[in-house]
């Protein structure tokens, strides 16, 4: 059963006279992982945007778990869309500890609900006894997993990740990849990964779409 359905998404930037997304459809199955791969500037970063309702489209639709997000009328909030998202360079906030970022878009929960969710998120990333510390205190991997628990933290419907491996050496990539893998399996929750990277893509998608065959620049 189809649980995220994008229907002739359609986009141009601000001000330009040309589309950079045409038409572009995707069905994703409940806990499905799937790769968006192409180049820098093909439009994969943008179309996450549109998922997350960071930007609007011109035309097209968006349903996720039964639920129209987006239609030609209809045009649901970012925050009620159930949809969480770890960044190219993690977007951690640097004043806050590992817990309070764990627990930031947790405003819903009683305290001790909160508290019991964060811990069970630093426990899922092995990071239990980082709680305390500040992001400039981790290296690249440990922000990462950091990044990943927030974003995981709300139990969102569906994640988004774009580049999440593009700061990393290439040893520890292969070793976080593997973690993110057993992460969302774990979870099992329904994931869309961008990125240019051949490899990254195998080792964590179930199948993968190529934007080139999708997407004008």
């Amino acid at each position: 059963m189809t649980f995220v359905s994008v229907n002739n998404m359609t986009y141009a930037y601000p001000g330009s006279s040309s589309d950079v997304i045409v038409d572009f459809s995707l069905d994703l199955n409940q806990g499905e992982i799937v790769g968006l791969l192409g180049q820098s500037g093909s439009g994969k970063s943008t179309f996450l945007r549109l998922v997350a309702g960071l930007e609007t489209p011109k035309a097209g639709t968006l349903n996720i778990d039964g639920v129209t997000m987006v239609s030609d009328l209809h045009c649901v909030q970012p925050e009620r869309r159930g949809v969480g998202m770890v960044f190219q360079d993690y977007a951690l906030f640097p004043h806050m500890t590992v817990a309070q970022n764990v627990a930031f878009g947790l405003h819903n929960m009683g305290r001790s609900e909160r508290k019991e969710r964060v811990s069970e998120m630093l426990e899922l990333v092995r990071l239990e006894s980082y709680g305390k510390r500040y992001p400039h205190e981790l290296s690249g991997g440990q922000q990462q997993r950091v990044a990943f628990a927030r974003a995981l933290a709300p139990k969102p419907k569906l994640l988004l990740m774009d580049e999440p491996f593009s700061n990393l050496d290439a040893d520890l990539r292969a070793s976080i990849r593997e973690e993110l893998r057993g992460l969302l399996r774990i979870s099992g929750i329904t994931s869309i990964l961008v990125t240019h990277d051949q490899e990254d893509a195998d080792a964590i998608c179930d199948r993968i779409v190529r934007m080139p065959s999708l997407v004008l620049a």
